[in-house]
């Protein structure tokens, strides 16, 4: 599966411990990345500076979804699962 263009579900739905430039301490949930252009693209794709976490992810349809708004759904679930605590 590949990625769709402009979803971003994953740069804003969950968190990011790893840091980011722009973002030296990461990002929570729900946050938004500072790296996304205004039509949701990583400016710093392919780039050295990108997290690995952020390059190692693979779409997928158990991560994904659908649609945009499934895929933000699944991951918003997920990240409540992977909550301490939870």
């Amino acid at each position: 599966m590949e990625c769709r263009t402009g979803c971003a579900a994953c740069c804003i739905a969950i968190s990011i411990s790893s840091p980011i430039p722009g973002m030296e301490d990461g990002k929570p949930a729900g946050v938004r990345c500072v790296q996304l252009t205004a039509d949701n693209r990583c400016s710093i794709f392919g780039h050295p500076d990108r997290p690995a976490v952020c390059s190692g992810l693979q779409a997928s349809v158990d991560m994904c979804g659908d649609s945009d708004q499934e895929a933000f759904h699944i991951l918003k679930r997920l990240e409540e699962e992977t909550k301490p605590g939870f």
